[in-house]
């Protein structure tokens, strides 16, 4: 039964062609996903996204542009009882060059070369992925 919902927000960092993303553990699964997070009560979208990425990459964002949210049902990969419901920016960094890695769960961080075709393992990223491109938007 679905009682609660999970609210994530994750940013679209585009440089030179390129898009950020992680490589990292989470519940227990290895997933290529972009940066970002869980909407903390009391929160707006825009301050949970520039919090996850102070904390995870010690980035902070310049400007930001809805992009997506996501418009189907979809229960949480990792919690049964949870509604997900995923919206995505794309963002201006304002200090790329300071990126470092925060968080021990991210194994990796890349900026992977758009042409080079959709890295994402989750149902929502994949689907933004392909936005992008189709718009070419970056």
């Amino acid at each position: 039964m679905i009682d609660s919902f999970n609210i994530r927000v994750y940013a679209l960092c585009i440089k030179d062609e390129k898009i950020l993303i992680l490589n990292e553990e989470y519940a227990g699964k290895y997933l290529t996903k972009l940066p970002g997070g869980g909407l903390e009560f009391g929160e707006g979208t825009l301050e949970c996204l520039q919090r996850e990425l102070a904390e995870e990459l010690n980035l902070s964002i310049k400007s930001a542009e809805h992009f997506y949210t996501q418009e189907d049902f979809l229960v949480s990969r990792f919690k049964d009882n949870e509604q997900l419901l995923t919206i995505y920016y794309k963002v201006e960094l304002e200090n790329d060059e300071d990126l470092l890695v925060m968080d021990p769960c991210i194994e990796q961080v890349v900026w992977h070369p758009i042409a080079d075709g959709n890295p994402f393992d989750l149902p929502i990223d994949k689907i933004v992925y392909e936005k992008l491109v189709s718009e070419r938007e970056y």
